[in-house]
Parts: C-alpha cells; sequence; structure tokens
C-alpha cells in the first residue's frame, strides 16, 4: 500500500520503543481491537452458518472480551488470562520458531528452551498492559478462504472512528483438529515475516550469534512493562 497509508498506520497502531520486537507491540493493539468484534456479534447473529475459521475469530473476541477487559483484577490475574488465551488460540511454537528463522537449527536446546520462554513471556507481559488500556477499535470479519491443505485465511477490516478502515488477514492452521492463529497480515505486511527480519538484524549485529537475541529478549523482560 501506499507510503501515506503505510506512515498512517505506524502512527495509528505502532507504539514501539524499538522496531527489533516489532511483532510484540503489534499483536497486542490489534488483539485489543478484535475484542471489539463481540460488539458487532449481534449482527452476525443472523448468520448461524459462518465457517469455522470466522467463528474462530468471533469467539476469540468474545472470549477476549469478557476476560481481558475487567478493570478490577490484578496484574497478576489479568496476566494468568492473557497466557491462557494466548496459548489456546496462538500456535506459538510454529511463530517462535519462524521468527528465529534459519538461527532455530543452529541453536542449542538450551537455548531453545530458554528463546521459547522468553518469547511467550515478552508476548504475554505485552499483551497485560495493552489491555489495561483497551483500545475501541471494531474488527469486523468479512470472509474467509483455504490456504493449502492445512491453512486458512479469515479476512476482515479494523473500523476506526477518525480514519479509513485498515485490511487484516488473519492465518489460522489447522493442527490436531484444532485451529491456531500463525500470523497476522496488516496491510499486506506480514507480522511474523517482520519479526523474523528484525530477530535476524538483532542477531546479525551480534556478530551472528543466538546468544545476542537471548540476551536483548532478556534485557526486555527485565524492564518494567
Amino acid at each position: 500500500f501506499s507510503r501515506k497509508r503505510q506512515d498512517m498506520f505506524k502512527n495509528t497502531f505502532i507504539k514501539r520503543p524499538s522496531s527489533k520486537f516489532a511483532i510484540f507491540f503489534i499483536f497486542p493493539i490489534i488483539l485489543s481491537m478484535v475484542v471489539g468484534f463481540s460488539g458487532l456479534s449481534k449482527a452476525n447473529e443472523e448468520k448461524p452458518s459462518a465457517s469455522p475459521p470466522s467463528q474462530f475469530i468471533q469467539e476469540l473476541g468474545d472470549t477476549a472480551l469478557m476476560s481481558l477487559t475487567v478493570k478490577d483484577i490484578s496484574r497478576e490475574a489479568r496476566e494468568k488470562r492473557v497466557r491462557k488465551i494466548l496459548q489456546k488460540n496462538f500456535d506459538i511454537r510454529t511463530i517462535a520458531r519462524f521468527a528465529l528463522g534459519t538461527y532455530w537449527r543452529e541453536a542449542t536446546k538450551p537455548q531453545r528452551k530458554e528463546y521459547m520462554i522468553l518469547f511467550e513471556n515478552m508476548i504475554v507481559r505485552t499483551y497485560t498492559a495493552r489491555f489495561e488500556d483497551y483500545s475501541s477499535q471494531k474488527l469486523k470479519v468479512t470472509g474467509d478462504m483455504p490456504s493449502g491443505k492445512r491453512d486458512f485465511l479469515v479476512f476482515s477490516q479494523i473500523i476506526q472512528e477518525d480514519g479509513p478502515p485498515v485490511n487484516l488477514e488473519w492465518r489460522l492452521r489447522k493442527k490436531d483438529d484444532n485451529l491456531k492463529i500463525i500470523d497476522v497480515v496488516v496491510e499486506g505486511i506480514s507480522m511474523s515475516i517482520t519479526q523474523r527480519s528484525d530477530f535476524s538484524a538483532v542477531i546479525q549485529r551480534g556478530g551472528g550469534k543466538v546468544d545476542a537475541l537471548l540476551t536483548s529478549l532478556r534485557k526486555h523482560e527485565n524492564r518494567k512493562t
């Protein structure tokens, strides 16, 4: 999309301290918009034949709205709810492995183990902070289609009060008869590919060592959200 529209998207939806952890600050904002989808659910009640992929996104929104936007709960309690929803609806292992790219094969077992823990913890902590200040944008699901043997694309738009709609695609993968989110594409930009590029840059600046990324992730985890 155009440079003007890219700048609009960045200014509206991306608020982050550095580009190297882009996906962690984009996904929470996107999910906070998904909870607004429940506000449109009444219109969809007249469509009981909604396909499983579209229904998956709708139910994710309904669950998130009821569970995560409650004001009178502690940070620890909200974090536990975020982790539960994240583990149930996102394929964290697939996302994390893709983000590490070819460096996954180079990483030792201890490095992989620590990376997976740090990856999930960072997403959980960021989601928790975002939901404490819930935004009121709405998400409208417009359809879905199969993509390959196991994947589905769910098409949607973020409806803004003060701007044009933003196109959003969810890539879902069927694993053991369950659907999981493995990527979100915003106006043609894949968040997983963006994160992979950012992680690669961190590792390359660290001499091509996975420890450079682990060090950055540790620092982020120790920093106050």
